[in-house]
């Protein structure tokens, strides 16, 4: 079984699932999938429950990202929230590491590399999308992705997106080329 931690989005869920996995997503928020195959629940509470063969973690980079450091670097107003921020997530990684054969864990270029093992990082366009964002991963027993449809383009459309109710959580969501990649590659490991 597979496990897609903070993922309302089911992204990473929905293209192991069309491979034939048994897969699940997990999220405070409900799915935007199939709510069939997501735990709408805090992902400490669902990771304890059996044992994994994979778990990927998308954990909320807001105080984590390099890119908050005006607000939440040290010395800065909301320090404390990006401290709390990386002590969560290690937690999270730990407690993963202890029900998952196979972890990984997602963010843009972030703080919580400094305390992670095997990190790379990709861009969308190394995977069929003409884009921009930088984005690292750390894995416990997986190999780095390797890039599987490298095509023009630099566009900054994640940067440059419009504030919207919804500009969090669309500028989180996994694109599909590296989902697709992600099922290929690792789920090859299975």
């Amino acid at each position: 079984m597979i496990l897609i931690g903070c993922e309302e989005s089911q992204v990473v869920c929905r293209a192991f699932r069309d491979a034939g996995f048994e897969a699940y997503s997990c999220d405070l928020q409900p799915t935007r999938g199939n709510p069939d195959w997501h735990f709408q629940d805090d992902i400490l509470n669902v990771i304890p429950t059996r044992t994994w063969e994979l778990i990927i973690l998308h954990p909320d980079c807001t105080a984590m990202a390099v890119s908050g450091n005006r607000w939440y670097g040290r010395g800065m107003p909301k320090h404390a929230e990006r401290v709390s921020a990386t002590r969560w997530t290690l937690e999270l990684w730990n407690v993963a590491k202890a029900y998952g054969k196979r972890v990984a864990l997602e963010n843009p270029v972030s703080v919580i590399f400094s305390f992670l093992p095997n990190v790379f990082y990709i861009q969308p366009w190394q995977f069929g999308h003409g884009e921009t964002k930088k984005t690292g991963m750390a894995t416990h027993n997986l190999p780095p992705l390797q890039p599987s449809n490298i095509v023009d383009g630099r566009e900054q459309r994640i940067w440059k997106m419009a504030p919207s109710p919804t500009r969090k959580r669309d500028r989180s969501a996994t694109y599909p080329g590296i989902a697709d990649a992600i099922v290929q590659q690792w789920g090859a490991l299975l």
